[in-house]
């Protein structure tokens, strides 16, 4: 295996987790606007990507390969109990 498709292959083993951790922290922005409006979208994008990775290399190690469905339901989660915190934790609300 050449170093392009090493490369190729990295790519497409996060872009599952990076691409969710985008759309989950769009949506999330989007829905709760008022309430988020002084969270930055770096934080809630960071702390999203950082969780959906790890759910992804957690189910590889786990479940010995990539692409399970347990492993995308682990990414979920794991990116939604990451928004929360992120977003929601720690912060009195009105």
């Amino acid at each position: 295996m050449g170093f392009l498709d090493a490369l190729w292959h990295l790519l497409n083993l996060f872009a599952p987790a990076l691409g969710l951790a985008v759309i989950a922290t769009v949506l999330t922005k989007l829905l709760w606007w008022r309430r988020l409006r002084a969270v930055t979208w770096v934080r809630l994008l960071g702390w999203s990507a950082v969780a959906a990775v790890a759910a992804l290399l957690g189910g590889l190690a786990v479940l010995g390969a990539d692409g399970r469905i347990a492993t995308y339901a682990a990414m979920v989660f794991a990116t939604a109990l990451a928004l929360a915190w992120a977003g929601f934790g720690g912060r009195a609300h009105g």
